[in-house]
């Protein structure tokens, strides 16, 4: 989850975690948090991962970002329930991290301009620090990490991160960030770190334990009040945030599903049954009152698609076995991990008629949007987090000025936001473009926006809220009215006015950094460490 780049209960399914599907499913690309790996083809992250675009739900956004207008922003995970929360001034909350490895760059400011734009929007915002991790996954002494700290922290108050109303914290000195880490490691199991990551018997303990501590961050803003939440990231963060929804989900105390009848039936099954039940003119002797067995003998006679064959099987022998009992839709709370007191506070709190089992409880009048926040309710006032399942929306990476991917470790291919505002420009100017061999070229046949760097950084930086400007600097190109030379003396400039401002800005937050209560010390006995003393 940071950027440095850009036991189950009574109940329980046993169905493979999201994360692992993910992973095992995905073979074609492989997502790496703290590999240096680039996405060719964004779109196939839809199919190989299950990552929606973002492009279908932009319309439900209030005030969208530059960066979703311009498809920057191009995925998401479940971002319809932030987006919904932020344009009914309800509760939610935005979070992203950074690993303190080295300067903070261009590419880092699409993370900070994403946390300072749901900050204006209304969300509650946290910017962390991921030093455990630094640490455990890439070896960085103490004192580097506080001086790399403090530089991340300054660039995003620069930008325009109101700590006021935000929060701001590193993961080793927040003691209730890993109290949560810790009860959530109850919910972790190695087989998954195997799973999602690829870890062996060389990783460390350390190193699984600030995957952990990851988690709770995610989580870490539903503490006090639960609501949608969302962490942005580029695409290589992705495996955090699937085991980050998978631990949110095992972390509940009860799961709410869709029921027809007593037996409990799994998605693939539900979806045979909802049919049998909607096609009830056809077979039911009394339409009002279906029987599970006649439901079973429709199924076994209906024509279903060849990936449904194993659930037909199943969903039969268990209509079968329900023999005359009533096929009636409900809504189903299944106990996961509740107390038995909490187990009774909910059949208590459900109104109207229902039905109580040993594990779980149908309700006959609740929809399931009612019956989720009911569950969540009961959770809370019973000792449970009550989580929403983080959502997530995903950036795409910024092309390295000299071409590839930028990298911090590759001078001449990012601009740091430490750079002097000359050296930005020099950079620039020395980048490289998607332009023709010859001016003569590139007039006729028009120069390749989408493969240039420059172009990228008037669309994801230099354009700022300029649409017009990224258009016109898009058209001219394709076109062949603008030729490279111009274009990079325009970038250029602009490139230098915007490290000269944020320079200005960083030294401006030098004060009001100095007053939030993060410790920047260089001292690394205080964590009891030793020999990491400067």
């Amino acid at each position: 989850m940071s950027d440095d780049d850009t036991g189950p209960g009574r109940g329980h399914d046993g169905a493979d975690t999201e994360a692992e599907r993910a992973r095992t499913d995905g073979a074609g690309v492989a997502l790496d948090p703290w590999g240096s790996a680039t996405v060719d083809d964004y779109r196939g992250l839809f199919e190989e991962f299950g990552i929606e675009a973002f492009e279908e739900i932009i319309d439900e956004v209030p005030a969208p970002h530059y960066l979703m207008r311009r498809g920057v922003i191009f995925g998401h995970r479940g971002y319809d329930a932030v987006a919904r929360a932020l344009a009914n001034d309800e509760p939610a909350a935005a979070l992203s991290g950074f690993m303190p490895t080295g300067d903070p760059h261009i590419g880092h400011k699409l993370v900070f301009d994403e946390l300072i734009y749901h900050q204006e929007q209304g969300a509650d915002t946290y910017g962390l620090i991921a030093d455990l991790e630094a640490h455990s996954a890439r070896g960085m002494t103490w004192a580097e990490i506080d001086e790399h700290a403090r530089d991340y922290l300054l660039s995003l108050l620069a930008l325009g991160f109101d700590a006021e109303e935000g929060t701001l914290y590193r993961q080793s000195t927040n003691r209730r960030l890993q109290d949560l880490a810790f009860e959530l490691g109850s919910n972790a199991r190695f087989a998954e770190f195997e799973s999602i990551y690829g870890f062996g018997g060389e990783t460390s303990v350390s190193h699984m334990q600030s995957v952990v501590t990851q988690m709770a961050d995610i989580l870490y803003p539903q503490l006090d009040e639960p609501k949608p939440t969302v962490i942005p990231v580029g695409p290589d963060q992705d495996p955090h945030v699937r085991f980050s929804r998978d631990i949110a989900r095992k972390s509940r105390y009860f799961r709410v599903t869709e029921a027809f009848a007593s037996p409990e039936f799994d998605a693939p099954e539900r979806t045979l049954v909802r049919e049998a039940y909607d096609e009830r003119e056809a077979w039911a002797d009394d339409p009002e009152t279906p029987r599970c067995e006649n439901a079973a003998e429709y199924l076994r006679g209906a024509e279903v698609d060849a990936e449904f064959e194993a659930a037909r099987a199943s969903a039969v022998e268990k209509l079968e076995n329900a023999g005359m009992e009533p096929l009636r839709p409900r809504t189903r709370f299944l106990d996961r991990n509740a107390s038995a007191a909490a187990f009774e506070a909910l059949i208590e709190a459900v109104p109207g008629e229902k039905r109580v089992f040993d594990a779980h409880v149908d309700s006959f009048e609740l929809d399931r949007e009612a019956a989720e926040e009911l569950a969540r309710e009961v959770e809370v006032d019973n000792g449970g987090f009550g989580f929403y399942t983080p959502s997530s929306i995903y950036h795409r990476f910024m092309t390295g000025l000299t071409g590839g991917k930028m990298s911090s470790s590759i001078e001449a291919s990012h601009i740091s936001l430490l750079d002097d505002p000359e050296e930005g420009y020099d950079k620039v100017k020395s980048a490289t473009t998607g332009g023709r061999e010859t001016a003569e070229k590139q007039r006729e046949l028009g120069g390749k926006a989408d493969e240039c760097p420059v172009y990228e950084l008037y669309a994801y930086l230099l354009a700022g809220d300029d649409d017009g400007l990224a258009e016109e600097v898009y058209e001219e190109c394709v076109n062949g009215e603008r030729l490279c030379g111009g274009c990079k003396e325009q970038a250029a400039t602009l490139m230098e006015e915007f490290l000269a401002d944020h320079q200005e800005k960083r030294a401006e937050a030098e004060e009001l950094l100095d007053d939030l209560d993060i410790d920047l010390d260089v001292d690394g006995s205080r964590r009891g460490i030793p020999g990491d003393e400067e």
